[in-house]
């Protein structure tokens, strides 16, 4: 290995002195990311991370187009750069927040982060009393409260210390949270009440009861499905979807076939006390048109559904921006490239804004006779209904 002369060191160390304070645009080393905050929490506090460099340093944020004002507004603060929420309330602090780096060369902006909220409480307001005949079917409604992510219902009955068990004659659906009984019995009146449990957080909410008085005539009919899965169903590759059917009327037998006559997939796992049918680890092969049969003593009624396989694949970049210096009047062309599925769409930033006096075509962007006016942050921003990527390079004009 070469030892370097003294003069030499004093070169190199002199260089770097030099690039390390060389002035520059924005450059994000950590953009935020999507945030729940679990609102049983007992630390009161949501922290959003964003860090960029740049020299003369950068500052930022805005939430929903809105600048967060950190002077004013008790609520936010800034650490580092990153934004702290003190006590959230979904009202004031649920949004989209975007980091905003800017100094004297530009602005850039982050990818856009959502702050939610697991799950909030349900209203106390009293509910109604359902009058039912006996033999007949009911369905309570649920109602749940806002949430986001994935929350799973159950209901309790007459204020037991266990929650009702479904069984072929009552249904909870998953999607709704409304409770199915398809042929009311003496015994079914009293007190129901919704639980949701948010799988993230494992907190549980309780609504108001809902009486049930069960008045004593008979009566019965031909199975009416009441719960079903969507005329078309769009199922992500390799994930697990869950089709309900519940039918009213005497007991029904629920079965499951697909429509073009081939038999269901081995891996199929049918429930056969709730008619819940499970597809796990979806594939191409597992699309098509699938029929729900219930059946009893007074007839048949069948539903369908199609479930449409759909590829989904992560951006990522293939090609992205560098910084560039440009003379007056010379032309510039910049392109980015990005792969995902569905294909990704493209549009121009400059400092944070949409371009103007540019030419822009797919993950192109031509700049003809540039001006001194044309320095500044710009930014390639790809994205589909699933996400999105945010590439930054810096045009100085010399």
């Amino acid at each position: 290995m070469k030892m370097l002369l003294p003069w030499e060191l004093l070169i190199l160390l002199s260089l770097k002195e030099c690039l390390a304070n060389a002035r520059h645009g924005p450059v994000f080393t950590q953009e935020p990311s999507d945030s729940i905050f679990p609102m049983s929490s007992g630390d009161k506090l949501v922290f959003i991370n964003c860090k960029a460099k740049g020299n003369p340093p950068p500052q930022y944020w805005k939430v929903d187009g809105r600048d967060v004002d950190t002077d004013s507004d008790p609520s936010y603060s800034l650490v580092e750069g990153n934004l702290v929420i003190h006590n959230p309330h979904f009202i004031n602090h649920g949004g989209v927040y975007q980091c905003i780096a800017t100094n004297a060369f530009g602005t850039i902006v982050s990818r856009e982060a959502k702050v939610q909220f697991a799950l909030q409480n349900f209203s106390q307001k009293p509910r109604n009393t359902v009058t039912v005949r006996e033999g007949q079917a009911v369905v309570l409604l649920c109602g749940p409260p806002p949430h986001y992510g994935e929350i799973k219902y159950s209901w309790v009955f007459n204020s037991q210390q266990s929650f009702l068990q479904q069984d072929t004659r009552r249904f909870i659906s998953q999607r709704t949270g409304n409770l199915y009984i398809a042929k009311v019995e003496a015994s079914d009146a009293g007190n129901y009440t919704c639980a949701v449990r948010n799988m993230m957080t494992n907190a549980t909410v309780f609504g108001s009861p809902t009486p049930v008085v069960v008045r004593g005539d008979m009566g019965e009919y031909e199975p009416k499905i009441e719960v079903q899965f969507p005329d078309t169903l769009y199922v992500l590759k390799g994930s697990s979807v869950k089709l309900e059917c519940f039918a009213l009327g005497p007991v029904p037998t629920i079965s499951w076939r697909r429509a073009d006559g081939n038999p269901l997939p081995g891996k199929i796992k049918i429930n056969h006390s709730t008619g819940d049918l499970e597809i796990p680890y979806f594939r191409p092969e597992d699309a098509g048109m699938y029929e729900c049969v219930a059946e009893n003593s007074r007839g048949r009624n069948v539903a369908r559904g199609q479930l449409i396989f759909q590829d989904i694949e992560h951006l990522q970049w293939t090609q992205i921006l560098k910084d560039a210096h440009m003379a007056i009047d010379a032309n510039l062309q910049w392109e980015c490239k990005a792969i995902g599925k569905p294909k990704p769409r493209y549009r121009w930033l400059k400092n944070g804004h949409p371009l103007e006096r540019v030419h822009v075509e797919a993950g192109k962007l031509t700049i003809s006779t540039i001006r001194l006016s044309d320095s500044g942050m710009y930014q390639c921003v790809a994205e589909n209904e699933y996400g999105s990527l945010y590439a930054s390079a810096e045009l100085k004009v010399v």
